[in-house]
């Protein structure tokens, strides 16, 4: 039997509760006990939680390919087989996206699992890492439990590991570490499967036979293996219609962020001549997704919409929406589709965890965030692929090019025009003071005119959640216009350099004529209106948003 060590250590600078677990430059993760310290962390705040202890309970291990995450994966392995869990189940060679750690902590029904990835940020030696936990239903961790890990981690004074070599994860098998069993598993085939009950193969394959073309850029990232196996493979897309599908440490370079300025190489071919039917990209570990048609960007906003617009022709959706969720920042065009259907709309902070408590309790099918994230409740996480097989489906049974669909959706509903616009690595504590200023400043804002357009509200967005009555306040600047046309600032949480502010803007036109035009001349008036009330270029000495959406 191998011993188990308790290394001593000391509290380190966790991350504050709310953000998706933790996030550093690779650099910090290097450091000696500094994973060891989040994990046993987590671990701690578990076993308060479960006094039968972890003995007959199975972990899911996994992540995105980045660099770092086999070493991350041999000391979790190790680290769970000193708690004593009975069994760890980890994708072969590390590789598990984010929706597929979900899917299978789901179907195994396993208390928990470790996601290691900074999703969509880029990896490499001098980049980035990230780890964060998931429970049992496969969502990730509520804040109550996030607020008692970062307490943890101030602290902690040891960490408890196994004496023993981690087994090579590079190959499937089963392989006892301890009393511990792991199992290396085929990180595609729980999720693949799971696909194809939920959508219509057939269909999509007939469609594919018709000489329908996609093209899907995996970016380097960990969606490479599974939009092979499901559009090459089960759906007989034509083979090379899966673009940079080699999951690498480095991501070969890209910013694995599904978006018009990273996807660069996508979005040329999909504005070019004999374009493919759908262009589709996801990102570092699998759960954002961007779709483009034959020289059409689909707003994530309007992806969202399209889909519950259309959801029931696909089979595992065909009873019908029990109710939508969307984030505070993502445009209200799903909300007018809620309406025509007569179901609940929901409107949560951003993070998928908040989605998580409204899909267990069965209030709503599908969610959806601006920032490229959609999914619904066959798992608990966002899921890029889950999106472009949605979209596959819907064209297949509508016989519409990815405009038509569109076209119409806009032609029923009206067209809620929307950008966002990001500023990136901003230094934290001019960021701070923006968003301190814009909220002392709210209580003053109706009734006056911004660059000539009249406020009629401003507040700092609070949630009740319906399920559990939990409360989390400002998530949000939002100002509200006159002609129902609003703006919001955050921080978001999602970078390791600096802080990111996100500016979002947005109209709902009715007028069918200008429907064409362009949206950043369509919003323009409110882009200015950010401007005068917040100063961001003035404050941050920058003319332009890093990316703009």
């Amino acid at each position: 039997m191998r011993s188990v060590l308790s290394v001593a250590t000391k509290p380190f600078d966790g991350q504050k509760p709310g953000t998706s677990g933790l996030r550093k430059k690779v650099k910090v993760f290097e450091q000696p006990h500094y994973l060891e310290n989040f994990v046993q962390s987590v671990f701690d705040v578990l076993r308060a939680e479960t006094p039968e202890g972890f003995a007959d309970k199975t972990l899911v291990v996994g992540g995105d390919g980045r660099y770092h995450n086999r070493q991350a994966i041999g000391a979790i392995l190790k680290m769970a087989a000193a708690q004593g869990f009975g069994r760890v189940l980890v994708g072969a060679k590390g590789i598990l996206s984010t929706p597929a750690v979900s899917c299978v902590i789901r179907k195994h029904k396993a208390f928990g699992g470790f996601v290691l990835s900074a999703s969509h940020n880029p990896g490499g030696p001098s980049e980035d890492f990230g780890i964060k936990y998931n429970n049992g239903s496969g969502a990730p961790a509520p804040e109550k439990l996030t607020e008692a890990v970062f307490a943890r981690t101030g602290t902690i004074a040891e960490y408890r590991i196994l004496d023993a070599e981690a087994p090579s994860i590079e190959a499937l098998g089963k392989f006892q570490l301890g009393a511990t069993a792991v199992e290396v598993i085929d990180p595609v085939a729980d999720y693949a499967d799971l696909m194809a009950q939920l959508f219509d193969f057939a269909r999509i394959q007939a469609w594919f036979k018709a000489g329908h073309r996609i093209a899907f850029d995996a970016m380097s990232a960990v969606t490479g293996p599974y939009a092979v196996e499901i559009l090459e493979n089960r759906l007989g897309a034509a083979k090379g219609s899966v673009m940079n599908e080699v999951p690498l440490e480095d991501f070969g370079g890209h910013h694995p962020d599904p978006n018009l300025v990273h996807a660069h190489e996508l979005v040329e071919l999909m504005n070019g001549q004999n374009a493919p039917d759908l262009g589709a990209a996801s990102d570092g570990d699998g759960d954002r997704n961007m779709i483009l048609g034959r020289r059409f960007f689909v707003t994530p906003s309007d992806s969202l919409a399209v889909i519950a617009e259309h959801a029931t022709v696909a089979p595992g959706y065909a009873q019908g929406l029990k109710g939508v969720a969307r984030s505070m920042p993502t445009s209200g065009a799903v909300d007018l589709v809620a309406k025509a259907l007569n179901i609940p709309c929901f409107e949560t902070p951003t993070g998928w965890k908040f989605f998580g408590n409204l899909l267990d309790d069965g209030k709503a099918s599908l969610c959806g965030e601006e920032s490229f994230g959609t999914g619904s409740d066959h798992v608990r996480e966002k899921d890029g692929l889950w999106a472009v097989l949605m979209w596959l489906n819907i064209l297949a049974v509508r016989g519409q090019s990815v405009a038509q669909l569109v076209e119409a959706h806009w032609k029923r509903f009206g067209r809620t025009f929307y950008t966002r616009h990001d500023w990136e690595a901003i230094p934290t504590d001019i960021a701070d003071k923006l968003m301190a200023d814009l909220r002392t400043a709210l209580p003053g804002l109706p009734g006056k005119t911004i660059a000539g357009l009249p406020v009629t509200g401003a507040d700092d967005f609070a949630y009740t959640d319906p399920v559990d009555g939990s409360v989390s306040a400002k998530q949000g600047v939002r100002v509200l216009f006159g002609d129902g046309a609003r703006m919001v600032f955050r921080l978001s949480g999602t970078g390791t350099e600096g802080a990111t502010l996100r500016v979002y803007f947005e109209r709902l036109v009715a007028d069918l004529g200008k429907h064409g035009a362009d949206t950043q001349v369509m919003l323009s008036d409110l882009i200015a209106a950010a401007e005068e009330l917040a100063g961001i270029m003035l404050r941050t000495g920058r003319d332009k948003p890093t990316v703009i959406t």
